[in-house]
């Protein structure tokens, strides 16, 4: 006969502590499939360790699911008003700066891989994807990511926006859809076919609008390291946690720590 689901206590290893004797000369730890386990996972966790448990608690925690959705739609409308009022700006100086869309959207990964259409305010020139194959040598990061510190298809007020990161500000409509969450990993451009299986841990849950990885300081993040902290994330999620990275996350943006 069925019971009721009880959280189930995870006692494996934690897969983001790196054992010394396994370092190699590159300075990261090397895990069984040979990748390199990040130590800053263990920097971005340590400020939060008054606020998770031990052991691990597995997903789902349907309580604290139900109350994290609560707080991302009362979160989202509570700042809706001032949201709407800057975006009104910012799309006016980026319709003058290079008239065209104001809102750029784009395919991305979700939960359980499903693909949604994520907002942003555009920050680059109306013919950037068409671009894209002529600055592809310039890519910092390992494929299947694309980033490019001066990408030269950014608009003078695309870098401004973006070290802002009030670009980000019309995911607050994904996050009222429920495509997002407030606190969350970041959703890829790229489909789930992509990801190992190792990946797919981090398609457990809502993508969201920052998390661990905006808060480490860390701009040129390759997918695997993101991956380590987006797991820390979600077997240690907890609404305190969530509100903690708001938090920092409002300070790194004013501090613009990492932001480029």
């Amino acid at each position: 006969m069925a019971t009721a689901s009880r959280p189930i206590i995870e006692t494996r290893a934690d897969p983001t502590r790196v054992p010394t004797s396994n370092l190699s000369s590159d300075g990261y730890g090397r895990d069984r499939d040979g990748l390199p386990e990040a130590s800053f996972v263990d920097d971005a966790l340590d400020e939060f360790d008054y606020l998770v448990a031990r052991p691990r608690v597995r997903l789902f925690k349907t309580r604290y699911e139900i109350s994290k959705r609560v707080f991302d739609v009362a979160a989202c409308l509570l700042v809706l008003p001032a949201v709407l009022v800057v975006l009104a700006g910012c799309g006016a100086m980026v319709w003058i700066n290079d008239p065209g869309p104001v809102f750029f959207s784009q395919w991305r990964t979700g939960r359980r891989g499903r693909r949604f259409k994520m907002f942003k305010l555009r920050t680059m020139v109306n013919n950037a994807e068409e671009l894209k194959e002529k600055v592809a040598h310039l890519n910092e990061l390992t494929w299947p990511d694309f980033k490019i510190t001066d990408d030269p298809r950014v608009t003078w007020i695309g870098r401004i926006l973006r070290k802002t990161s009030l670009d980000e500000l019309p995911q607050v409509f994904n996050v009222l859809k429920g495509d997002m969450s407030l606190v969350g990993p970041r959703p890829t451009s790229f489909g789930s076919e992509t990801y190992a299986l190792r990946h797919t841990e981090r398609l457990e849950v809502l993508p969201g609008i920052t998390g661990l990885w905006q808060i480490s300081g860390r701009s040129d993040v390759d997918f695997d390291e993101r991956l380590r902290m987006d797991v820390a994330y979600i077997e240690r999620q907890s609404l305190l946690l969530d509100i903690s990275i708001l938090i920092r996350t409002v300070t790194a943006v004013c501090t613009q720590h990492g932001a480029y």
